[in-house]
């Protein structure tokens, strides 16, 4: 795959992370940002971090979290509400259908007492449990496979199922879980456990799935996941657990929309950034570092007039499957005035901790992409390249895999970009000698965990990626003439982005895009 370097004759490059020489703060806050000299010295990563920190200070007074569904993700939107009418934008919520899935509990109660991670099967039954956990025909001892736990009838057969609190615990391997657990229920447990199988690394961590296959019929009684290490220490003679398994809740949630009035009304410029976390942290770089700094850069052009309408949008629930900005489209589209947005910019973690910078891929030179990419997405990532190329940062391909809220824009025929510094991958050596940092390590080592806090983030990359994204804004409200051909007028000032460094030696990424193949859809199915 080729990695483009700065390095082309004659470019006069300033380090990365460097911007252009920034003004005293009240001359931001006084003047029209309207040449990239001006925004670029007025979008500071300090303006970004001030974002950043009052998201994490929401999601400290929450739980930890400010996943969609909850009081952290109403907080955040009251935030970036209240900040965006401070700087004189129109705004509007954007109401759509939610349904919250509190997350289960699942504790052990003796002989220790412990409060294990968990995640509850599609198809699960509610409730409160209480009782005697009771092992079924597991494997501890290695290898753990063939691990045939809970899939016969047989293996409940000789058990005393008659009380009423019994938890069944079962671990994976051979079946399906929604045989197993089917089997415990019709063999009298009032709940279920099933742990991990442990026999290879990628199955020991926590495990979650649906019980439909063979099985049609949703449970009467509470099925939870627990990893290979939990379900062995709930396996000890003696163990006692208390589990519960609320019920689905309807709770509508709202997107963020907001816009800055052009001259020519009828060619939207969008750029967005999800809001929600995942419930199991504060999510400041999953998606704090995306949402910070469209904040930074909408207080920072708050008094340009554009050509194009501006339009910023932070997406809810979007670690639940891309659920806002879908729903957002899907009315765009019913009402017909999708085709009014000229371009889609996304940005979803751009200060990954181990980074590398990354560009979607719309000409797919690196990447061959599961969906189709519109035209006029390939001038979107010419212009990122071409940032980069400027900052003298060394960039590469990331998939246009689909897997972000660009998703249903592209779908519908909307171009669309992005930049990306990395997720759950693990970063290669040949990444390292380029970009730093350290090899096999994942890009973001807190990755949808409790640890994505105010010190999860790569301050240098959040510092160039908020002027990239800056500049690319800039330059789309002047004109979108290189996407769709509707043609606007130069941004003021002699300043021009040099052409694409180019390609300069191979690198072998793995993965890409902006989230996890099993992002928002839950984990194996089946055994």
């Amino acid at each position: 795959m080729a990695i483009a370097t700065a390095t082309a004759a004659g470019l006069v490059l300033v380090p990365a992370g460097a911007a252009m020489a920034a003004p005293a703060s009240q001359g931001c806050d006084n003047r029209t940002n309207n040449t990239y000299d001006k925004l670029l010295g007025c979008v500071t990563v300090d303006g970004v971090l001030e974002h950043e920190q009052a998201l994490q200070a929401i999601a400290d007074a929450n739980g930890g979290t400010r996943a969609a569904g909850t009081e952290g993700y109403t907080q955040s939107v009251e935030y970036v509400v209240d900040t965006l009418e401070a700087a004189g934008w129109s705004v509007e919520l954007d109401e759509f259908d939610f349904t919250f899935v509190p997350p289960p509990v699942l504790e052990q109660l003796t002989p220790v007492m412990a409060e294990y991670d968990s995640g509850t099967f599609t198809g699960t039954g509610y409730g409160e449990v209480t009782g005697n956990v009771i092992p079924v025909d597991i494997v501890l001892a290695p290898p753990r496979d063939p691990v045939t736990s809970g899939c016969e009838a047989a293996d409940f057969a000789g058990i005393d199922w008659s009380g009423t609190n019994d938890i069944a615990l079962i671990q994976r391997g051979t079946c399906e879980f929604g045989v197993k657990a089917i089997n415990a229920q019709t063999a009298g447990a009032e709940a279920v456990i099933i742990f991990n199988q442990g026999n290879t690394e990628l199955r020991s961590g926590l495990v979650t799935g649906t019980l439909f296959g063979i099985n049609q019929t949703p449970l009467s009684i509470p099925v939870v996941g627990a990893s290979f290490a939990d379900g062995a220490a709930l396996a000890q003679a003696g163990s006692t657990a208390h589990i519960v398994v609320d019920s689905p809740e309807s709770r509508p949630q709202v997107n963020v929309i907001a816009e800055l009035p052009g001259t020519n009304d009828d060619n939207v410029v969008m750029a967005g950034a999800h809001l929600d976390s995942v419930l199991a942290g504060p999510g400041i770089n999953d998606n704090g570092s995306g949402s910070s700094a469209l904040l930074e850069i909408a207080q920072q052009i708050s008094k340009l007039k554009p050509e194009n309408t501006i339009r910023f949008a932070w997406w809810g629930a979007e670690e639940s499957g891309l659920l806002g900005s879908r729903a957002y489209v899907a009315d765009q589209v019913a009402a017909g005035t999708l085709d009014e947005v000229a371009l889609y910019l996304n940005f979803d973690m751009v200060a990954s901790p181990n980074y590398i910078f990354m560009v979607y891929d719309g000409d797919e030179s690196g990447w061959p992409a599961p969906v189709v990419v519109p035209e006029g997405s390939v001038q979107i990532e010419d212009l990122f390249e071409s940032y980069y190329t400027w900052a003298g940062v060394p960039y590469d391909d990331a998939e246009f895999s689909g897997r972000s809220d660009y998703q249903a824009f592209i779908q519908n025929g909307i171009p669309a970009g992005g930049l990306f510094t990395g997720a759950e991958v693990p970063k290669t050596e040949e990444q390292a000698a380029i970009w730093g940092g350290t090899a096999g390590a994942q890009y973001d080592p807190c990755y949808h965990l409790a640890c994505d806090d105010i010190d999860n983030l790569a301050l240098d990359a959040l510092d160039v990626n908020s002027d990239a994204i800056a500049a690319a804004v800039l330059t789309y409200a002047y004109s979108t003439e290189t996407v769709n051909g509707v043609v606007g007028k130069k941004v003021p000032g002699n300043f021009a982005f040099p052409a694409p460094a180019g390609p300069e030696g191979t690198v072998n990424l793995p993965g890409g895009g902006g989230l996890a193949p099993d992002h928002g859809h839950g984990h194996d199915d089946a055994d």
